[in-house]
């Protein structure tokens, strides 16, 4: 495991961007696992300038997202294929055919979470695995619980979630209550694991996955376990490690 501590957000977006463009330049057909939420915005705005400029293409690449809120169309101002064509998809040169993401709208969503996992497989080991951290130690949807599921499967998200995410939404009843995610299988397995952190507000569950008793109570702690995790926080995230 290795952290890095950042003193301001746009120091911490600019190290996971130029991680993440040196990823693409080093192996240009990556498969990158994607995260959204408010802590990679910066990043990808920063990977879109990188575009821009020339430094880096996602010409050959292929992507994979954690998840998808279940029954929400994809094209619903807070879906994730909505966050992710903002911020992504259609400001660099991916192409449509290399970009996976669940399907929220499935008429069969156990199928659906068959076809993403035959989807993941047949791309082979993810490279580069961005992720983020919820306050309950979640990672992608993988809430806490007796057990984790290694496959793709359907979640009930818990009450602290949807509050959590309720400030994208008109009111918190708008917050699905259930997802699709990737599991924690394809998490692990993947090459590189690129953990991004920041505020104060995570600093007890930051030191909780990185330094407390593995458990999937806390699903964040088993990157403990890999052997090749970044870590990259700011201050405030970083005040309770010791």
């Amino acid at each position: 495991m290795r952290i890095r501590v950042f003193e301001t957000e746009d120091q911490l977006n600019k190290a996971a961007a130029l991680f993440h463009g040196g990823q693409l330049q080093r192996k240009p057909e990556s498969v990158l696992g994607l995260a959204t939420g408010s802590t990679p915005v910066g990043v990808y705005r920063e990977l879109v300038e990188l575009h821009v400029r020339g430094l880096v293409s996602f010409q050959e690449a292929i992507t994979f997202n954690l998840d998808e809120y279940a029954g929400l169309s994809k094209h619903h101002p807070q879906s994730y294929f909505t966050y992710m064509n903002q911020h992504l998809y259609r400001r660099v040169d991916l192409r449509p055919e290399n970009i996976h993401i669940p399907n929220g709208e499935a008429s069969d969503l156990q199928d659906e979470c068959e076809r993403y996992d035959r989807q993941l497989k047949n791309a082979g080991q993810i490279d580069l695995q961005i992720l983020g951290l919820g306050h309950n130690g979640h990672i992608g949807f993988n809430e806490p619980d007796l057990t984790l599921a290694a496959g793709t499967h359907l979640v009930g998200l818990h009450e602290d979630t949807r509050k959590a995410n309720a400030r994208f939404f008109s009111s918190p009843g708008e917050v699905p209550a259930l997802a699709i995610t990737m599991g924690i299988a394809p998490i692990l397995q993947a090459k590189t694991v690129l953990l991004l952190v920041r505020g104060e507000d995570k600093a007890a569950i930051v030191s909780r996955a990185l330094a407390g008793p593995i458990t999937t109570q806390c699903p964040a702690s088993l990157l403990q376990t890999h052997p090749n995790l970044i870590v990259m926080l700011d201050t405030g995230a970083a005040r309770e490690l010791v």
